[in-house]
């Protein structure tokens, strides 16, 4: 299989605004407080979470991986949103949503996380599962209980759902994608 290279970069609050929001503490913009414990409690609503149903918390171990991209998959019905746990730092491949039922490699990038905040893709973003940056990474991943259920239906390599979709790059676009740090 033929790769793209990548080089990825840190995510930030204005590089990743493509695909999704960034999840964590940001004393750039102002948090609220609330009734009962005053200043002694600070609030961020980093972004618009969206999920029509029987939402799960999951936690996964990632363990180290060749850094290629053989698929990618997009959600229709929840912002999928990866939180790191004990700072694990991690590296996201993504691509813009599009109209059709393939990512568009002019949008892929690969994203850095230092383990201080996670990501939030918007609906429609194409990616792939993340990627430890060291040899693990512990991650808080929620899901749709459907989309969960989707990834255990696999035909020519692919998974479709109603909130998947599933696709085998190589397949639909002649190539992968590969990063280097």
């Amino acid at each position: 299989m033929d790769f793209r290279t990548l080089t990825v970069e840190p995510a930030t609050r204005e590089t990743f605004a493509p695909y999704g929001v960034l999840v964590g503490v940001d004393d750039t913009v102002g948090s609220r407080t609330g009734q009962f414990y005053g200043d002694k409690v600070e609030l961020w609503s980093p972004g618009g979470f969206v999920s029509d149903e029987q939402t799960r918390l999951s936690v996964a171990r990632i363990h180290a991986r060749a850094p290629q991209v053989i698929w990618m998959e997009r959600h229709f019905k929840h912002t999928q949103t990866f939180l790191p746990l004990g700072g694990s730092a991690f590296v996201a491949v993504l691509g813009a949503p599009t109209d059709t039922n393939q990512p568009d490699p002019d949008t892929v990038r690969a994203f850095y996380f230092d383990g201080s905040s996670g990501a939030q893709l918007h609906l429609g973003t194409w990616h792939e599962f993340p990627f430890p940056a060291n040899d693990t990474a512990d991650v808080v991943v929620i899901i749709r209980k459907e989309t969960q259920e989707n990834l255990e239906v696999v035909e020519n390599d692919e998974a479709i759902g109603a909130d998947l979709e599933k696709r085998n790059l190589e397949a639909r676009l002649g190539f992968g994608f590969a990063y280097e740090r």
